[in-house]
């Protein structure tokens, strides 16, 4: 049994908990919300992870763009919780909130990424421009992690460490910039059922190419309950660091119970190959 008082136990399954008590559910045929309703074994694997993590409402299936938008509610509350609470491991100004809005005048607010609001005002005015940047420069990521510049005083504290005449254009010195510094970009997929889904890459690799300057965390926390669906956004490096499963402990249990070796194998490739983790693992990871 877990240990008591532990902060990553507790807000794991408060997060199960929100989780149950809104947007996984089972409906009146016995299918879970985060199911494949023409896949037994999708619906096997999922009720497997519910039987595991607590008790459902019994509601019917919210719309998909409902259920999407609770599941990012949830998970920015889980990171905000969890994150902050580590703050004796990384300290600073930290943010921790929901998508910053479409296009580049969102993300451009970011010290990385703020050049991109003059090329989004060019694209505008000229049809040819738009035409050959495509959407290449459009990213809206469901939750951000960042962190303000500080003060000279700050950076003084020990000792006189800083002055005018160096380190002028660093962006973490609130005295060259006030735009906050992109730490980590999250893409929340409650399922992954189409090419959409596929959008998280897209942008992954947008934050990569449009960067000036700290690539931030790049991740992917899903719900999806198919392993084979889960490693068509896992697999392969260079647009997301890693994929973070809401219930991974809970998924792996049971296609072990169900007897699925080839989804058990699956999971197991993705865990070794550094690719597939827990939500839990998530907050530590973002300390680095």
């Amino acid at each position: 049994m877990a240990k008591k008082g532990v902060l990553l136990t507790n807000a794991r399954r408060e997060f199960h908990a929100a989780l149950l008590g809104s947007v996984l559910t089972i409906d009146s045929k016995r299918v879970p919300s985060n199911a494949d309703s023409g896949s037994n074994p999708s619906i096997a694997i999922a009720k497997g992870i519910i039987e595991r993590i607590g008790t459902h409402t019994g509601a019917d299936r919210m719309a998909a763009q409902s259920s999407g938008k609770q599941f990012e509610e949830i998970c920015c509350a889980f990171i905000a919780k969890t994150f902050n609470a580590f703050s004796h491991m990384r300290p600073g100004r930290w943010t921790v909130t929901k998508g910053v809005g479409g296009g580049s005048k969102g993300i451009a607010r970011f010290e990385q990424y703020s050049h991109l609001d003059a090329l989004a005002t060019l694209a505008s005015k000229t049809p040819e421009l738009a035409a050959a940047l495509g959407s290449d420069y459009l990213i809206k990521p469901d939750v951000v992690i960042y962190r303000d510049p500080e003060p000279d005083e700050t950076f003084n504290t020990p000792g006189t460490m800083v002055s005018d005449r160096e380190a002028l254009h660093t962006g973490l010195r609130s005295h060259n910039s006030a735009l906050p510094i992109l730490h980590a970009s999250i893409s929340c997929k409650w399922t992954i059922r189409s090419d959409r889904s596929q959008n998280a890459r897209s942008e992954g690799l947008n934050l990569v190419r449009n960067r000036k300057g700290r690539l931030p965390h790049i991740t992917v926390i899903t719900g999806e309950p198919t392993p084979n669906r889960i490693a068509s956004i896992a697999l392969g490096t260079g647009d997301i660091d890693h994929v973070y499963h809401f219930a991974l402990y809970e998924l792996l249990d049971t296609v072990k119970a169900l007897g699925m070796s080839e989804h058990e194998d699956s999971i197991n490739t993705m865990i070794q190959g550094k690719r597939l983790r827990d939500i839990s693992d998530l907050p530590l990871d973002l300390i680095v």
